[in-house]
């Protein structure tokens, strides 16, 4: 596996919007380290330009960081299943997340049986929604940034915090952009303010040039039903899952 320079990233970024809606995870990882350059990941592929598979992996900041989101785009399974019986970049004895196509798992889990791996699950399977005209979006509210002041109660999302300038509700961006973690706290459901921030971030983001997507579990339902009122629609044919290996 070859890893990309910085040059050549800004040419993946190109590339992989030609196979959306399937390859917008990782692209969503490339377009980021594009413009974040601290971003610690490397992003590998089989081949250059003319690429079958992609994968992002985190830095590890040390042997112990569970934090190992990966994620990994492929145009061929037969590649892909070459891939993870010979390549040396994945460390199957540790703990790891990989989030790919739905349609992956039967050969994940193969690859994780031959390597090994004490144990694999799916932790989640979403359904990817994707907003392409923000036009129609309104919002009536003021809204402000989160800043690290804030991190406190974005954890204690049980509990209200008495002091005035405490957020009552926020939406994040995950590493590949995707928009997530939107949450409002419960005395203050109801009012529309979740309609407000996905309303809100998805213009900036439009603005930015990002492609304006989230995943959503199959069984929050309620989710589901706010982004596809506010005009976002699912992609049919890509089901995003992610699979830990191993135990934490």
């Amino acid at each position: 596996m070859r890893r990309l320079t910085a040059e050549e990233l800004e040419t993946a970024e190109v590339l992989l919007r030609g196979s959306f809606p399937h390859s917008v995870m990782v692209y969503g990882h490339v377009f980021v380290m594009n413009r974040v350059k601290s971003v610690r990941t490397n992003v590998f592929v089989d081949c250059w330009p003319d690429f079958k598979i992609l994968f992002v992996q985190p830095v590890r900041e040390e042997p112990s960081d569970s934090f190992n989101d990966c994620a990994v785009y492929t145009k061929d399974e037969e590649i892909f299943k070459n891939f993870l019986m010979e390549t040396e970049i994945i460390d199957w004895h540790n703990y790891f997340c990989l989030g790919s196509d739905l349609h992956h798992e039967e050969t994940l889990n193969a690859a994780a049986v031959a390597k090994g791996v004490k144990e694999m699950k799916r932790l989640s399977a979403c359904y990817m929604l994707t907003l392409r005209d923000p036009a129609h979006l309104h919002s009536t509210l003021v809204l402000s940034p989160l800043n690290e002041s804030h991190v406190a109660i974005v954890n204690r999302t049980w509990k209200f915090g008495q002091d005035e300038h405490s957020p009552v509700a926020w939406v994040l961006t995950y590493a590949n952009g995707a928009l997530g973690m939107l949450y409002t706290l419960p005395e203050h459901r109801g009012k529309g303010y979740a309609k407000v921030l996905i309303s809100t971030l998805s213009r900036q983001l439009h603005a930015q040039g990002h492609p304006v997507f989230c995943f959503i579990e199959r069984e929050n339902k309620l989710s589901y039903r706010i982004f596809k009122g506010l005009g976002f629609t699912e992609e049919p044919s890509y089901t995003v899952a992610w699979f830990g290996f191993n135990s934490v």
